[in-house]
């Protein structure tokens, strides 16, 4: 009988450890998710000034921060409170890993940016850093080329890439 209980006991407990280690693995990160910026080095003339094309930096901004923030791996950090930190550092993407500094005042554990690279109007490249802004290092890359200078081709491609590369598991 006593064997019995302490088997049972076993089980209860190595039950609870597992639970725990699953709660413990399943805690998001808090994640500051800036909006993506423009890199255009194509030769149409426009530079990023294409109100068109700023409209859809906010939409995959949006998409982004909507697909982490319903995700179990991210709680997503208003930005808001840091505006003027954000505006003076210029873009983000350039600022040496400044993001991580700004998301880590903000509380988050992580700094999330995004760029798109427009080498015309038929190629762009979409591109999101996850950093640690602890140590201010990046911890995932992804990027995917998209075809087309559309709404549906930027928010595309930002779909794909929080799919199946940032919370792929």
């Amino acid at each position: 009988m006593a064997g019995l209980v302490r088997t049972g006991l076993g089980l209860v407990l190595g039950a609870l450890l597992l639970a725990q280690t699953g709660a413990a693995a399943a805690k998001p990160f808090s994640a500051a998710v800036f909006d993506f910026e423009l890199i255009d080095p194509s030769l149409e003339g426009t530079r990023g000034a294409d109100p068109t094309e700023a409209a859809r930096l906010k939409l995959i901004s949006d998409v982004l921060r909507q697909m982490l923030g319903t995700s179990a791996d991210y709680d997503v950090v208003d930005v808001g409170p840091a505006a003027s930190k954000i505006a003076d550092a210029g873009l983000i993407h350039g600022c040496n890993g400044c993001d991580a500094d700004i998301a880590k005042g903000l509380g988050a554990s992580r700094s999330i940016t995004g760029t798109v690279r427009k080498m015309s109007t038929l190629i762009l490249t979409i591109s999101i850093t996850v950093r640690d802004t602890a140590t201010g290092q990046p911890v995932q890359f992804a990027t995917a080329d998209i075809r087309g200078n559309t709404d549906d081709s930027w928010t595309h491609g930002t779909k794909w890439l929080v799919r199946n590369r940032l919370l792929a598991h």
